[in-house]
């Protein structure tokens, strides 16, 4: 027997109720986004520390080091932030697929 699908019934929520849950969800996600901000940097960090691939020695030898260091560390922190995002917004994708 196949069973038929029916539309659910939609939910109306009050404003403060839906509010709340979007500042949760906002919550979350920004706390997911520096997480990955975090990760990225604590990447970028151990790569020129441990010198793979003769990271640390090209920052440490050129003649603006901070320059350097920003140039290795801002992609890997905005990579970290957007794949911090993409996990953090996962079970929402989950929660309102339809």
């Amino acid at each position: 027997m196949m069973e038929t699908m029916r539309p659910e019934p939609q939910v109306r929520t009050m404003p403060d109720a839906a509010s709340r849950g979007h500042r949760g969800m906002l919550r979350h996600l920004v706390i997911s986004a520096l997480s990955g901000t975090l990760a990225g940097a604590v990447a970028a960090g151990a790569l020129t520390l441990l010198d793979i691939g003769s990271v640390g020695t090209l920052v440490a030898r050129s003649t603006d080091p901070l320059l350097a260091m920003a140039t290795v560390l801002a992609p890997f922190a905005l990579i970290g932030t957007a794949a911090g995002a993409a996990i953090g917004l996962a079970p929402y994708f989950r929660k309102f697929r339809r």
